[in-house]
């Protein structure tokens, strides 16, 4: 059953793919801090005390509310938690405090009708407000699911009319890995099954006169998330709807992941102007989410946004194979069996900075020398590309490892076997000696249009570095890789980003910047399939912290699998054990299973559906009980804590999944 669209709609989904615009939505009121239209982007988190225990959840609401959380969102299982919501918001009071609470609710509508005459706001997943998920196909007429919708009404309409009557706003929050089995049935697990799943509850508020609602689009894949925000407004705009957007990566992970992983599904977004509040979901306390989100707003908040109606219209069409709502990697040549065409994209390094006389300066870069048996051994994030410019190493490098130096000093080399030269436009249309294999060459938007370009002897040697100047880099960016697409050029194109930052700004601040503005730019190209490789130079961080990054953006992107993927849940109040605690000890005997991704879940809410994007899963399901899953697939229920790693170990080991880990 196909989403309808309006005709000029089709291949757009925000106001403008070359300038920043961002997306005007309807302004909603929650408890006084507005959402949407002009307002900044808001900033929320969830506590992760149980919400019966009054004091711990108040004294965690202020460690985020310091922090600078502008919505508290605290899960509401049952009626008796829904009603402690006003100790809490009163025990907030008593302290000073008035930020607006938000009642997370999943299968229990009569929770969320105390909830919303309590609090601010109430948020609803619409996968499992009316349905139950019990893994079935259901064979559906169209007049048997237009009974289902009329079901559906009348399960939330008495909702919609208490929130009405109390001024109590809602989010209905999709997440992909709880859509009911009646949406899996009619659409399947795809971004547009997502969007109907909300969009059947949206029209229902639509039509009891209700606006007071905010959108989401969640889900672990980041390729899935951003499709599915981008049809969401796509769909919501041919019905004549703008409600503002909360974006997030559900079970995003921990540590430099969770980072990398939000960035790349939240940035990809925020790029083009879409999202009016966000919320990274860390397996770490609440409040260090809070530092992350800001630093993905601020960055917008001095970037000029021109007005919907002042947009330019771009100096070329979307191309026929992009689509914004399913991946399609970009066809580009193979060259040398190496980059381009089917190759995982590559991995440039600079070391030409570094000092050029130890061998041991690869190892950061994934090669690890050893003087004693004379050979380099590599790690799973080893780079491709060693940018030296004009720096002559004293020591031999890794026959895998690729040398690339600026054209004037290739030259000079005596031996050219696996040295490459990197030119910029003028010196490759004048150069006297070229590579026979491969030869790169620096380019920006601009050049598209100059007589240099069009004068391009192109062959199969030629590699671009596309590089941008411009503060919507992205943008300019995707516009490079839009018109040659519709030129019909499939040269491979290495995606450069380069980043500076003040002096004054700490250690710790320039590497989230890095990681955030990183996954960024890069991680929104390779998105849509855009890029056949990456260069992050960012020299005021270290090269082993650029290395990571880049490989981070990769497997974030699910463009280059390089290490165990963790689909870890941020923790809440239905949480049957220590999240954090849990996926340490879980990635401590896994972290070495390269390509396997493992859902870690603290209660059944997202789990079972999680489990569908991941290989195995570690669910809790009771007080010291787990459930082991292969896929979607229950393996063993209700197994004690103590025994439940050794056994989803063993269940690797028998589908001859598992290896050794190497001392």
């Amino acid at each position: 059953m196909d989403v309808e669209l309006k005709s000029e709609l089709k291949g757009i989904y925000c106001n403008s793919l070359t300038q920043y615009s961002r997306f005007i939505t309807r302004e909603v009121n929650i408890g006084g801090v507005k959402m949407g239209g002009t307002q900044p982007i808001r900033i929320q988190s969830m506590t992760t005390a149980f919400t019966m225990d009054t004091e711990a959840s108040v004294a965690q609401s202020i460690r985020m509310i310091d922090a600078g959380c502008e919505y508290v969102r605290i899960t509401a299982p049952s009626l008796k938690e829904a009603q402690n919501l006003a100790e809490i918001k009163k025990g907030l009071a008593e302290k000073g405090y008035h930020t607006p609470i938000v009642a997370d609710i999943h299968f229990t509508p009569n929770a969320a009708e105390l909830a919303a005459k309590l609090i601010e706001k109430v948020r609803v997943n619409p996968g499992n407000y009316a349905d139950k998920k019990k893994f079935e196909e259901i064979d559906y007429t169209p007049e048997a699911y237009e009974k289902e919708l009329a079901r559906i009404k009348k399960k939330f309409a008495p909702l919609v009319e208490i929130c009405k009557a109390h001024g109590t706003a809602m989010r209905i929050g999709t997440n992909h890995g709880s859509l009911s089995d009646r949406i899996m049935s009619w659409y399947g697990d795809t971004p547009k099954g997502m969007v109907e799943s909300a969009m059947e509850f949206i029209r229902v508020c639509r039509e009891l006169d209700y606006h007071e609602l905010v959108i989401s689009m969640k889900s672990s894949n980041t390729q899935v998330m951003v499709q599915a925000y981008r049809l969401l407004v796509q769909t919501m705009v041919a019905e004549g709807m703008n409600y503002p957007l909360h974006l997030g990566v559900t079970e995003a992970g921990d540590g430099e992941d969770g980072r990398i992983k939000s960035a790349v599904g939240i940035g990809t977004l925020l790029e083009d102007g879409l999202g009016d509040t966000i919320r990274v979901s860390l397996t770490e306390e609440p409040e260090y989410e809070i530092p992350v989100a800001q630093a993905l707003a601020q960055r917008y908040e001095q970037r000029k946004s021109v007005a919907p109606e002042a947009v330019e219209k771009p100096d070329f069409e979307i191309p026929a194979s992009y689509s914004p709502f399913e991946y399609n990697k970009r066809a580009s040549a193979e060259l040398n069996t190496f980059i381009g065409g089917h190759q995982v994209p590559r991995v440039v390094l600079d070391l030409s900075d570094q000092n050029l006389k130890d061998a041991q300066i690869l190892a950061p870069a994934g090669y690890n020398y050893s003087p004693i048996l004379d050979k380099y051994n590599m790690g799973d994030q080893s780079i491709d590309f060693a940018y030296l410019g004009n720096e002559l190493p004293s020591f031999n490098f890794p026959g895998n490892l690729k040398q690339l130096y600026n054209y004037k000093t290739w030259l000079l080399l005596k031996s050219k076997m696996n040295c490459h030269p990197l030119f910029s436009l003028k010196e490759y249309l004048t150069a006297t000696e070229k590579d026979n294999s491969l030869n790169l060459v620096s380019v920006c938007n601009k050049d598209l249009d100059s007589d240099d370009f069009a004068a391009l002897p192109f062959d199969k040697t030629l590699v671009f570095v596309l590089e941008t100047s411009e503060e919507h880099g992205m943008a300019d960016q995707r516009a490079f890789f839009f018109k040659l697409m519709n030129a019909g050029i499939d040269t491979p194109v290495i995606i450069k980003r380069n980043y500076t930052f003040k002096d004054s700004e700490s250690i710790g601040e320039k590497e989230l910047k890095t990681q955030l503005h990183g996954a960024t730019d890069l991680g929104a190209l390779l998105l849509d399939g855009l890029g056949d490789g990456v260069w992050l130079d960012a020299p005021q961080v270290s090269t082993k912290f650029r290395v990571s990054t880049s490989f981070g953006i990769l497997q974030a992107t699910r463009s280059r699998i390089s290490k165990t993927e963790y689909i870890s849940c941020p923790s809440c109040g239905r949480t049957q054990f220590d999240l954090q605690e849990t996926t340490q000890m879980i990635r401590s005997k896994t972290d070495h299973l390269k390509g396997v991704k493992i859902g870690i879940m603290g209660c059944i809410v997202n789990g079972p559906g999680e489990m569908a994007d991941a290989d195995y899963g570690y669910v809790g399901t009771g007080p010291g009980k787990i459930t082991l899953y292969r896929s979607k697939e229950v393996v063993k229920k209700n197994v004690s804590s103590d025994n439940a790693l050794d056994e989803l170990i063993n269940i690797i080991k028998a589908d001859g999944v598992w290896v050794e880990k190497e001392v």
